[in-house]
């Protein structure tokens, strides 16, 4: 049932980072903080993983985000190496207009 909720939120969204207090759909969130838990005992050969190989392939095909906060974080970083390469310094004023 949460995979089929997982597959209408990339529908819908476009990516698969659930976040954690996702106003439609609460348990979503955290089926996806589980999973990502889950994910991690598995790449690390870890026993007493509940999550099988099928449902790491399932997950990976529809671009599971295992790192929730990576993709925001590049982008950001990809923003401040714009600024850098405009301005010439990192020090971002507060209210920056672009962002």
């Amino acid at each position: 049932k949460r995979y089929e909720e997982l597959v209408s939120f990339v529908e819908k969204f476009g990516h698969a980072r659930v976040p954690l207090k996702f106003p439609a759909n609460l348990s979503l969130g955290e089926w996806a903080k589980c999973q990502r838990r889950f994910c991690k005992c598995y790449l690390n050969g870890d026993a007493t993983s509940k999550m099988t190989k099928d449902q790491f392939e399932l997950l990976k095909k529809v671009g599971f985000e295992w790192e929730r906060c990576r993709k925001p974080w590049e982008k950001s970083y990809e923003e401040l190496v714009r600024f850098v390469d405009k301005f010439g310094h990192a020090r971002v004023p507060r209210k920056f207009a672009p962002n």
